[in-house]
């Protein structure tokens, strides 16, 4: 193949992409064995776990259930007992190179995963599949506007950069300003971050003068959050960038994507298959559902060698359909959506589901709107939705008027009639987020537990 073909071509790897459906299910189960073996017999965790399990019996997809579920809770009760990295990795740190976690954002101590020179290889080439669907090519400039700490982040997306030849600009501990300068200076093609760092991007260059749609961007590598598969979300990052964006998805569990959203797929994430075994499974039940019913993903991993990952539950909510529906050539199956939200993200307020990701997707389609945060409080004896928004800057009293107005009613229409209150925040005031952004904050137990005490005390 020439380089020229290679260019061209819209997959990275073409005989894996375009795999026959029943090869790529023989290819999954081969992986599957070697992986059991190699889990089994070198970690002590799933030496316990597995310990009735025979390798060579797994011949069918129906066999993963033979398979015991790991949980998020069970690999950080291990690290608590077996400090520092718990009982899952097949060997210590003196045969890895690198060690990264989870954004801690929960409150406890985060996850810590060791990798060796092997994973992060691999994790590269993961990432080469959903550059190279974006249409990234070596003449590229990519810029990866992210900190690099110890959370994984886009450390994997950065080695895959590498990995295609791409020119490479680590944005790393900067200002806001700072990266948007880097971003004209360096002539960047590519930029990668969150959702909504990528929001907050382009609101900087607007304050800068910067004309970002009439620069050299042409796309926006996505993940993180699940926004980058909110059409209004996405339809917005687009529209102040004048450049295509992607959405991609992966956790610091595996150190890598699992997912992507070719360029000419929009809409839907191709699972790379020949890497991964991805189920979707009543939350509830764990029983696994059928293609085009929303459940939760739970993750196999071949490529990890370090830390073997066997049937994790992600707690990410996902509707699977089958590859055919996407009509792009690749056999890979999709997740309609993307990552659609978490399991535990929804909330009831009197009796009404309220997923934070549909909020988003109705505040970012009416426009006008720089932040915004939710917020769940119990005032006078019941539960009350407050939406802080902070509008563009030049926003006048008449035009908030209308924007609350129009605002209120979409969120009450799509929420059966449940009532946001809706308050104004001054320009600046709520929080900007380069990682993971949280916009959710749930005060009722607190002031319930606040109000009881006032009433034993009173």
């Amino acid at each position: 193949m020439t380089d020229q073909t290679m260019t061209d071509q819209p997959f990275w790897n073409p005989k894996t992409e375009t795999l026959p459906r029943e090869q790529l299910r023989e290819l999954q189960l081969a992986k599957l064995r070697r992986t059991v073996a190699w889990a089994k017999a070198r970690s002590p965790h799933y030496a316990r776990t597995l310990a009735g399990v025979d390798p060579d019996r797994l011949r069918s997809r129906d066999d993963l259930q033979r398979l015991p579920f790991l949980t998020r809770e069970e690999w950080m009760s291990s690290q608590d007992v077996h400090p520092p990295y718990g009982e899952l990795p097949v060997a210590g740190p003196e045969r890895a190179i690198r060690v990264h976690t989870t954004s801690g954002t929960s409150g406890r101590t985060p996850l810590r995963a060791l990798d060796s020179r092997k994973d992060w290889s691999w994790a590269a080439e993961m990432w080469c599949y959903a550059l190279w669907g974006a249409g990234v090519r070596p003449r590229d400039v990519g810029y990866v506007a992210f900190g690099y700490g110890s959370f994984i982040g886009f450390w994997g997306l950065h080695g895959g950069l590498e990995k295609l030849g791409a020119l490479t600009v680590p944005g790393g501990a900067q200002t806001t300003p700072h990266r948007v300068r880097q971003i004209v200076d360096f002539g960047a093609t590519v930029v990668a971050s969150t959702p909504t760092y990528a929001l907050r991007l382009a609101q900087e260059a607007a304050a800068m003068g910067i004309d970002l749609p009439s620069g050299p961007v042409h796309t926006l590598v996505l993940s993180g959050e699940p926004a980058g598969s909110i059409p209004e979300t996405k339809a917005l990052i687009e529209r102040l960038w004048g450049a295509r964006a992607i959405d991609t998805a992966g956790m610091t569990e595996i150190s890598t994507i699992v997912m992507f959203e070719p360029a000419n797929q929009p809409g839907g994430c191709h699972v790379i298959e020949d890497h991964f075994i991805e189920e979707v499974v009543d939350p509830s039940t764990g029983r696994e559902l059928p293609y085009g019913e929303r459940g939760e993903r739970v993750c196999t991993s071949f490529g990890r060698s370090t830390t073997p990952l066997l049937r994790y539950r992600t707690a990410d909510l996902v509707v699977k359909v089958p590859a055919a529906t996407a009509g792009n050539g690749r056999t890979f199956d999709l997740y309609q959506g993307g990552i659609i939200g978490r399991v535990d993200d929804m909330k009831l307020v009197r009796g009404t589901n309220v997923y934070p990701g549909a909020v988003e997707a109705i505040v970012r389609g009416v426009g006008g709107v720089e932040e915004f945060q939710i917020r769940l409080e119990h005032l006078d004896g019941r539960d009350e939705v407050i939406l802080l928004i902070e509008p563009h800057p030049a926003t006048t009293d008449d035009g908030w008027t209308a924007l609350a107005a129009d605002l209120g009613a979409r969120l009450a229409d799509a929420h059966e009639g449940l009532r946001f209150h809706l308050r104004r925040a001054a320009t600046d005031e709520l929080p900007r987020f380069e990682l993971k952004a949280k916009r959710l904050t749930d005060l009722r137990a607190e002031q319930q537990r606040a109000a009881l005490t006032a009433r034993e005390t009173a």
